[in-house]
């Protein structure tokens, strides 16, 4: 019997989380995690660099930026100069680097998880939200002209409360809602079209409500105001990186 949380009988939806996105299976999956993974994956991607998507910043993220000759991204409150973080301010201002890998709890991880399950990954933000619509648009005409039909899921990647419980966040609700509704498909899921929703009620007050919701007043508390500005950069960028084998996030 088919779940009733897959949403089944819809070509686009929407979720929340891993959870989520291994419940509303899609054939191609944008992942939005807006403040600030799938950002600083888009600024990467304009600056020419690779992005390899790891969970955690420990010993093994180490060998594994050895493995692919790359930079590994430090905590943000550890950036020194010259080093790379997960602040996108860093990785514009980053020099001689084009692999880097970039450990995040939440968008990378859930990243990885739907392309080991056969997805086609892109990572989509407010900046690049149109841009990926319009790749997934144009993959969708190549597939019908093989009468095919893949289904188009977008998964708001959201934080962690400190009990590691799922925290909603309204920005990823946002950059998710945000790349549907550029799609422009009509064959939406409840869930998916109250994303749209969402967004398209807050389009035109971007991107002061970026910086009034939870995690941008977060960051900009925590002394990073600049790099909820450039996750505001509304639709600045026309970078789609797609996840490549599960590794590396290349922009086409």
């Amino acid at each position: 019997m088919t779940s009733p949380y897959a949403q089944a009988g819809f070509g686009v939806g929407f979720d929340w989380g891993p959870v989520g996105a291994g419940i509303v299976a899609g054939d191609i999956v944008a992942v939005a995690d807006v403040l600030s993974f799938t950002t600083a994956v888009t600024v990467a991607a304009d600056c020419g660099i690779n992005v390899y998507p790891y969970r955690w910043r420990d010993e093994t993220a180490v060998a594994y930026a050895a493995r692919w000759d790359a930079k590994l991204a430090v905590g943000r409150s550890e950036a020194g100069p010259g080093d790379v973080s997960l602040s996108p301010v860093t990785i514009r201002r980053a020099e001689g680097v084009s692999r880097l890998v970039l450990p995040s709890p939440n968008g990378s991880t859930i990243a990885r998880q739907l392309s080991d399950g056969g997805a086609t990954v892109i990572a989509v933000s407010l900046r690049n939200r149109r841009a990926a619509a319009d790749w997934v648009r144009e993959q969708l005409q190549v597939a019908s002209r093989r009468h095919q039909a893949p289904r188009v899921v977008a998964i708001a990647a959201g934080e962690r409360w400190q009990d590691g419980s799922l925290r909603p966040a309204v920005e990823d609700l946002w950059g998710a809602g945000g790349f549907l509704s550029a799609l422009g498909l009509d064959d939406l899921s409840p869930e998916a079209r109250a994303a749209v929703a969402a967004y398209d009620a807050v389009a035109d007050d971007l991107p002061k409500l970026l910086h009034e919701c939870a995690g941008g007043r977060e960051l900009t508390q925590y002394g990073y105001p600049e790099d909820v500005a450039i996750a505001a950069e509304l639709d600045e960028s026309t970078s789609v990186p797609v996840l490549e084998d599960g590794t590396m996030f290349r922009s086409i």
